[in-house]
């Protein structure tokens, strides 16, 4: 016997309906289907279901599609961890293909590209440097991104540009310069802007370190910056890529910049994949940039959050726009 003074609910008189008459929002007609053999990617492909994330990479891709048929900018941000991971050569594929119209990095990603042309290796363990004293210390890494922001302000160009012309000029020899997204970037004319926080990379403790030059170099790519995305208007795309706070940042900068001067960046398509959905690229990447006003009228902006690893994702992104994959936009 309950000691309680309330008693359970009879749910006697609940009311109920015919399943058929409801409006569910999966059918079987969306299920995945086995993948027929022989097995190919495009076949994989098709046979994924046309719910939740599948269908978000779908349309996803199919704006990428159109975006390259009508010559609209797509924009990739890129954080450190997507360099490190070995991504770069997939980039550089995309390059050449049509799918890439300017590359956003943070600080970590230009560290991590640079040192892969230098060196061929990357990314240290923090843990047994830090102890020492001596993380972030390598000689060649804090001396020569450093003079390469120099470079920059002395000759007026970003910290991008600045960075591929140094790699690619035979000052330094860049033994697995075909490695770096830099590089690339550079011989084929694809802007690259660097977005730096002074103090969150390890160049910045070096004595070769100048904050004038650092400032000039990164804001004369965020001026750089702003302006490619004015080439998105309308129906270009954004993907942001592994930078959870930097990036996404500066990309809700920009996007208040080239509205305050007339562009109305509409209709967009936007995106972020990372292996944990942040906050702030939530908010500033797929969310904000994308909402209509009251008095819209016309398609509709686009945000999409994909969740994975980077070093599985992009390489599928990669060889689905290859493959001219979804057939149907």
């Amino acid at each position: 016997m309950s000691i309680y003074s309330i008693q359970p609910l009879v749910l006697g008189e609940v009311r109920t309906y015919p399943l058929a008459s409801r409006k569910s929002r999966v059918n079987v007609r969306e299920f995945a289907k086995p993948a027929e053999s022989p097995l190919s990617l495009t076949k994989f492909l098709d046979s994924l279901p046309h719910i939740l994330a599948a269908e978000e990479l779908r349309r996803l891709l199919s704006a990428m599609h159109r975006a390259r048929k009508h010559r609209k900018a797509i924009l990739w941000g890129m954080g450190g961890h997507v360099i490190k991971v070995g991504l770069g050569p997939v980039l550089i594929d995309l390059m050449d293909r049509g799918f890439v119209s300017g590359i956003a990095m943070n600080g970590a990603a230009l560290i991590h590209d640079f040192e892969t042309a230098l060196a061929g290796n990357t990314s240290e363990d923090v843990e047994a440097a830090l102890e020492k004293g001596q993380f972030g210390m390598a000689e060649e890494t804090g001396r020569y991104l450093n003079d390469i922001a120099k470079l920059a302000q002395r000759i007026r160009i970003g910290y991008g540009e600045a960075a591929g012309q140094f790699l690619n000029s035979g000052v330094i020899a860049t033994k697995h310069g075909e490695s770096s997204v830099l590089c690339a970037a550079h011989k084929r004319r694809i802007p690259v802007t660097v977005h730096l926080a002074i103090g969150t990379d390890v160049p910045h403790m070096h004595p070769a370190a100048e904050g004038a030059a650092l400032g000039y170099a990164t804001h004369r790519d965020f001026r750089l910056f702003c302006a490619l995305m004015q080439q998105m208007h309308p129906g270009g795309v954004y993907l942001n890529w592994g930078s959870a706070v930097l990036l996404p940042e500066v990309f809700l900068k920009a996007v208040s910049v080239v509205r305050n001067l007339g562009v109305p960046l509409c209709p967009i398509t936007t995106a972020n994949f990372d292996f944990i959905q942040h906050y702030r690229p939530l908010q500033n990447v797929v969310k904000r940039p994308t909402a209509s006003g009251r008095d819209h009228k016309g398609p509709e902006s686009r945000g999409f959050a994909i969740t994975g690893h980077h070093e599985l994702l992009l390489p599928l992104v990669a060889a689905a726009l290859a493959a001219g994959w979804p057939k149907k936009r």
